[in-house]
């Protein structure tokens, strides 16, 4: 079997979409197809980049033209200027990358939390509350806190059930709504991130430096997390998980 054969198949058993690390991770299980190159990986992309019968949705998330409708009638739609503020487009690319967040901290053996509210908002083929490994907030502190945060959209949590990091996915809405939850729980030891993208980077410089969030910045208490940063550290998770001694 041909490299872009198993690429092709490999689609086709991951429901016609996959990310590029779902791609990476998967597509060596087929062993009729031989990988005779130092960098697979990066085959790999050729591969996706260039095939006639793939198209790329967003950076890292690849289909099969052949299940396109199907797709497009489960809101996975490729964004472009004339549908990008449409709630349909909006929503898949705030649960999508929300759905990447998860997958990193469970790959990271942390647990994960997204709020009720999104349970049954999907990433690709799952449900966001299947992926999650808490199906309820830790009672990590006050009920007050623990009520603040419960809205956030996605929360790593460490073996003590207390908050590792707090992620807010702004793909549209105001991000010093979100700015304001960190300011509340910024007396927690927990790292805080504002997902997006890299053109709101700008905006988010502008909200932070406001006198009201001065202290947070000072402290350097929240970073600015691209998507395109996003999908390479999830891609990179996964790799790693092959490489079963590592030097740190």
């Amino acid at each position: 079997m041909k490299q872009y054969e198993a690429v092709i198949l490999t689609l086709e058993r991951l429901g016609g979409i996959a990310t590029l690390g779902q791609l990476n991770q998967e597509v060596f299980k087929i062993k009729d197809c031989e990988w005779k190159t130092k960098t697979p990986f990066a085959s790999i992309r050729r591969i996706v980049q260039e095939n006639e019968n793939i198209y790329k949705i967003k950076p890292g998330l690849w289909a099969l033209k052949s299940h396109q409708k199907d797709l497009e009638n489960k809101g996975i739609i490729v964004e472009n200027e004339h549908n990008k503020d449409s709630k349909e487009v909006i929503e898949f690319n705030h649960s999508y990358y929300q759905g990447l967040l998860v997958s990193i901290g469970n790959l990271k053996k942390l647990g994960t939390f997204v709020p009720n509210q999104d349970k049954n908002k999907m990433f690709l083929h799952e449900k966001l509350g299947d992926l999650r490994t808490l199906k309820e907030l830790p009672k990590y502190s006050y009920d007050s806190f623990v009520s603040r945060s419960s809205t956030i959209d996605v929360i790593w949590f460490n073996n003590r059930n207390m908050p590792d990091s707090f992620f807010e996915v702004e793909h549209s809405t105001d991000i010093q709504n979100s700015l304001m939850k960190f300011y509340d729980l910024q007396d927690f030891y927990t790292r805080m991130f504002i997902v997006a993208d890299e053109q709101r980077h700008e905006e988010y410089n502008k909200k932070l430096g406001y006198a009201s969030f001065l202290k947070m910045k000072n402290d350097k208490r929240v970073e600015f997390l691209n998507y395109d940063e996003l999908e390479r550290q999830y891609r990179q998770t996964i790799e790693l998980q092959e490489i079963h001694t590592l030097i740190l």
